[in-house]
């Protein structure tokens, strides 16, 4: 039940059962959660980073380049399915904790590969760790909060994202040549292994879960069709992958080709890497304020406004021409496009009661990662053909209208009671 509103003055009500509570645990809950999430997004952007250096050293074309982005994100799609329902059965944090490790020793492993296929290989393999975190990120940041601040929650989880994409770009930076492109794997594999016992020791289980557990719902979960598709939660499942699909597209082709795209324009190795720091210093600033505006503004106005500005946007980058301009539209495609990804992250875990939930938005992340496939794949082909940088951009419009409708509508729809 959602908590009261007419705390203390400054008080935050944090518990999931809306009373006020010890704040230690959600602490080290978000904190932890923030961890997680800052090397996966090193990780999602450690290919964009690496690109150049890999295709010298392998001789890779600009089509096998899209096969390789897109093979990480392939593997998310089974990762977040498979991690998604795990944790319904053994719980948020061993899940989490397995895909940690899973992603860190993969991304290890990324910096020892000799040819393009087994590059291929490793990056599907190290997507499936991606993905089975990112679930249970989810469920575990917004069920460490009362229901009326999981935007908030999420959204400082969700924050990691960006700023890991920022640091896999200042690594870029301080390459001092493209042979040095495995600096970047080793720093993203050991990272989450040095996590591992942090989790173990210091991340609570969620609350909700435990709760659920007592009642006899982790021994008997809920068929998936049943979770996705009954109750009324049909049109809802189906209005929300729509909108993580075409969204991801989006995403994933901007984290993926953007260092590409800004080296066609003509910047220098400095320059990209600004453009990315300013993308994730956008995107940084999206998530906070996109999150925080979700728990306390009117949520068509959140919504509408974070796909105007994900247009006006990619406008910029298609249109603009040098450093500055095209620095600054970088930025607030980060603002609202990874920001806007928090704020559906958020609505997943929404529309589905606890007992369901990583079942749930594992499902709707998995779906996204279609898209996330998708988006690199599209650019590349557009790019191997001799597109341009602008048509590849505009090329992203007409699928951020169609997930701006399927948003809208899915607000309409009623939510979960817990």
């Amino acid at each position: 039940m959602e908590s009261n509103r007419d705390g203390n003055a400054g008080a935050l009500s944090l518990g999931t059962d809306g009373a006020q509570s010890n704040a230690s645990p959600v602490v080290l809950t978000l904190a932890l959660c923030f961890a997680v999430a800052l090397l996966e997004g090193l990780d999602l952007q450690s290919v964009g980073v690496a690109a150049r250096g890999m295709a010298k050293e392998f001789g890779l074309s600009v089509a096998q380049m899209g096969i390789a982005f897109s093979a990480g994100t392939f593997g998310l799609l089974p990762g977040a399915m498979v991690g998604g329902r795990l944790a319904d059965s053994i719980g948020r944090k061993r899940v989490l904790m397995l895909s940690a490790a899973l992603f860190g020793v993969l991304s290890i492993a990324t910096a020892f590969v000799s040819d393009f296929w087994m590059l291929v290989i490793v990056r599907v393999l190290t997507g499936v760790g991606l993905g089975g975190a990112m679930p249970n990120l989810i469920a575990l940041s917004s069920e460490a909060v009362a229901p009326r601040l999981r935007g908030t929650a999420v959204s400082i989880m969700y924050c990691g994202i960006p700023l890991g994409g920022g640091i896999a770009a200042t690594i870029g930076m301080l390459a001092v040549s493209d042979a040095d492109w495995r600096h970047i794997f080793y720093v993203g594999g050991v990272g989450p292994l040095l996590l591992l016992p942090l989790l173990a020791w210091c991340l609570p289980e969620s609350r909700a879960f435990a709760a659920a557990t007592a009642q006899g719902q982790r021994a008997t979960p809920a068929p998936m069709m049943s979770v996705l598709f009954s109750e009324g939660r049909g049109v809802s499942t189906v209005q929300l992958w729509l909108s993580y699909f075409c969204t991801l597209i989006v995403l994933y082709f901007l984290l993926n080709w953007l260092p590409s795209l800004m080296g066609s324009r003509g910047l220098a190795r400095g320059e990209i890497g600004w453009v990315q720091i300013l993308f994730n210093a956008g995107s940084a600033v999206g998530v906070l304020v996109l999150g925080y505006l979700m728990d306390r503004a009117r949520m068509s106005l959140v919504i509408g406004g974070m796909y105007l500005g994900m247009i006006a946007s990619l406008i910029g980058l298609a249109a603009a021409q040098g450093f500055s301009v095209l620095a600054t539209a970088a930025f607030f495609a980060g603002m609202f496009i990874i920001g806007g990804q928090s704020v559906l992250y958020a609505l997943a875990a929404a529309y589905y009661p606890t007992a369901m939930r990583g079942t749930g938005v594992g499902a709707a992340v998995a779906i996204g990662r279609i898209g996330s496939v998708v988006g690199p794949l599209a650019a590349g082909m557009l790019l191997a053909v001799g597109s341009s940088a602008a048509v590849v951009i505009g090329a992203s419009i007409p699928v951020t209208i169609v997930a701006a409708l399927a948003a809208l509508t899915l607000i309409r729809r009623p939510r979960a009671a817990d």
